[in-house]
């Protein structure tokens, strides 16, 4: 699996949340100013290239769907998040949040209740 880039993530995010669709339909969920037609078109075709995608031909459009679910993307690549910035310790990376400021005990709560229900 290839990572995407910035663009490729924020269209694919789109599609995740829309599922099936054609090339208007990702359009009208994109945030303003949307992308041209064929800038977004574009990006479809390295997704489907990439194998994120797979279209199916009618007539001269094309339906897409998604061959890769949201959630297998996010599970290999925070995989590699963790390791090249928090030395492979998921411990390291909501240590760093916390000490950031940016989780609160509260949800440092849930995420222990979260760890111990699911042993």
């Amino acid at each position: 699996m290839e990572k995407l880039t910035h663009q490729e993530e924020a269209v694919m995010q789109v599609i995740w949340q829309t599922g099936k669709g054609f090339i208007k339909d990702y359009i009208e969920r994109l945030p303003d100013p949307k992308p041209p037609y064929t800038t977004v078109a574009s990006v479809v075709k390295k997704l489907e290239d990439k194998g994120y995608l797979q279209g199916k031909k009618y007539g001269v459009i094309i339906e897409y769907s998604v061959l890769i679910p949201e959630k297998e993307y996010k599970r290999k690549f925070m995989k590699g998040f963790v390791k090249d910035y928090f030395e492979n310790s998921y411990k390291e990376l909501v240590t760093f949040f916390a000490k950031d400021k940016k989780i609160s005990p509260e949800e440092l709560k849930e995420i222990i209740k979260m760890i111990e229900e699911s042993k």
